[in-house]
């Protein structure tokens, strides 16, 4: 009983509400599941992808001229190119300042969710909306939206990160919002871009947010018996003062 009383005499509120994201991610994506499985396309879905065209003229997106390419450039901040490149140079520099655990932790939560994206859209193997014509091409299969899915896990995991370095808790909401305001961007590029359903990024949104949180949640559980860490200045610490 001396292990149950002590994993519980650790769970605190973070801990808490990162169960509740969690639940409700998991939940979610498999409501969204449920759409994406029916092979006929949900109304609300080819409603919701009308709103970013111009009414009667589905090949013209809404808003001036210069919207669409500032559009493609949000959109790349959740390219596999450039999550690939945050999350090497920051598993990298863990690496320099001697923190492995660390990097070790940003590679393993990032690599995983690559996977498990991968193995969700082969398995439920929804083609690309054909509603609207796409503004940008695309050959990947449709859900989850790995743009909206991957960019989630990575900023929502480097914000984790880069919140512990924070001396308030203003500055640390800041960053955390910072990271979910990121994503949002990037899932809601791939609507205007007319190459996902809304239930492709919603549920990339629910697996991103719930994989970084179950990360974050072993990060905590198994930080008394981790393999410390040494920083640049020969201190100790681990992956529960890292993470």
């Amino acid at each position: 009983m001396k292990p149950i009383t002590a994993l519980i005499g650790r769970i605190e509120l973070p801990m808490l509400l990162a169960g509740v994201i969690v639940a409700g991610g998991l939940w979610g994506f498999l409501e969204l599941m449920e759409i994406a499985t029916d092979r006929a396309p949900h109304a609300l879905d080819s409603e919701i992808l009308l709103w970013f065209r111009v009414e009667g003229h589905p090949d013209v997106p809404i808003g001036p001229t210069w919207l669409p390419k500032m559009v493609r450039d949000i959109t790349a901040l959740g390219s596999a190119a450039v999550l690939t490149l945050i999350t090497a140079a920051t598993a990298l520099y863990f690496f320099v300042v001697r923190r492995p655990a660390s990097g070790l932790f940003v590679i393993a939560a990032v690599a995983s969710g690559q996977i498990v994206a991968t193995l969700l859209k082969t398995g439920i193997d929804r083609p690309r909306p054909d509603v609207v014509p796409h503004l940008m091409q695309e050959s990947s299969l449709s859900f989850p939206s790995g743009h909206a899915m991957i960019s989630a896990l990575v900023y929502l995991t480097l914000g984790a990160l880069a919140s512990q370095t924070a001396h308030n808790q203003a500055t640390r909401i800041y960053i955390l919002s910072l990271a979910v305001f990121v994503s949002l961007l990037v899932g809601i590029s791939r609507l205007y871009l007319g190459v996902h359903w809304p239930s492709d990024v919603m549920a990339g949104w629910c697996a991103g947010f719930a994989w970084a949180m179950l990360w974050w949640m072993a990060a905590r559980l198994i930080q008394p018996n981790g393999g410390p860490d040494t920083d640049s200045s020969g201190k100790v610490s681990n992956i529960h003062n890292d993470v």
